[in-house]
């Protein structure tokens, strides 16, 4: 599938799942650097990691947070496909990338099967749009095989959930109730009876809207470990799409090593004027050799 027919895709179902889409020579030095960040799955399970007790009993406290351990894995969120993949779909060529989390989980180590739902609560200060220029995207990256028994997240098609309200953003399952105003106490089972699997190899792709119906799935394999990134983007106009704020970030070693080891189109992903751009004098130049002398200004010293 080319970047048009994923983006035709996208636009018609609210997400595209694209196996292997970053090929192997690309994904390897990521995938050959997770141990600086997650216990191998051998590590886990036979409890010779020291680092395994983090992940036990929250789904969620596999999550690290950008600038990764890893400068492979942090330059992967940026990576070349990712960018041309984002700015297609999003159909803008200046996307920002507002969020990038690592994720490791292990089977056994928390109940991972979650009610279908959107995700806009934590990536918006406002509701999902689907209007060319305000839309959001996720994208789950593969770093290791996940089949359908290591819990690959489960999608919605649009058709099924095109007229359903911005609120609530959680359906439950079927034999459930909620009280709560964001939960459907439906048990919603047409939602449920359209899911489709996103399973796949390493290196798959799976990009959707902040707006699409999903969720991830329990892991069955008695000794599975499942590696990926969610990565957040959008356009540079849509300010309340947030996730992460990159400054407060900006002060770890981690993040200087991967500045100084990303492309000037990198950096702007994250928030860097590209060069040309009035922002770069001789007194920000002169500025940002100091705070990043690692970094080769050479490209900002041109004009645009």
């Amino acid at each position: 599938m080319d970047l048009e027919e994923a983006a035709r895709a996208w636009r018609e179902d609210g997400f595209v799942i694209l196996p292997g889409f970053l090929p192997h020579d690309e994904l390897k030095p990521a995938a050959g650097e997770l141990d600086l960040l997650f216990p191998s799955a051998e590590g886990f399970h036979d409890s010779t990691d020291p680092r395994r007790e983090r992940f036990i009993g929250d789904q969620f406290a596999g999550i690290d947070y950008f600038p990764f351990a890893s400068t492979e894995i942090s330059l992967l969120a940026v990576n070349h496909r990712i960018l041309a993949l984002a700015e297609t779909l999003l159909e803008d060529g200046g996307v920002q990338i507002s969020g990038a989390e690592a994720w490791a989980k292990y089977a056994g180590a928390s109940d991972y099967d979650q009610d279908l739902h959107r995700d806009y609560l934590g990536h918006s200060l406002l509701v999902p749009s689907t209007a060319p220029g305000f839309r959001q995207l996720e994208m789950f990256v593969y770093l290791a095989d996940v089949p359908e028994e290591f819990g690959p997240a489960h999608f919605v098609p649009r058709r099924h959930t095109a007229d359903l309200p911005a609120v609530p953003d959680r359906y439950l399952r079927p034999g459930l109730e909620s009280k709560s105003r964001f939960h459907d106490g439906s048990g919603s089972p047409h939602l449920y009876g359209a899911q489709v699997p996103a399973a796949g190899p390493a290196g798959t792709v799976v990009a959707f809207e902040i707006g699409t119906v999903h969720r991830g799935t329990a892991m069955t394999a008695a000794r599975g470990a499942r590696y990926t990134m969610h990565l957040n983007f959008r356009p540079p106009g849509v300010h309340w799409g947030q996730r992460r704020g990159w400054a407060y970030s900006a002060v770890q070693q981690d993040w200087f090593t991967f500045v100084e080891r990303a492309t000037p189109r990198q950096l702007q992903a994250f928030g860097f004027p590209p060069p040309g751009h009035p922002y770069w004098t001789p007194e920000t130049l002169a500025g940002t050799a100091l705070r990043y002398p690692g970094l080769d200004l050479t490209p900002w010293h041109r004009p645009g």
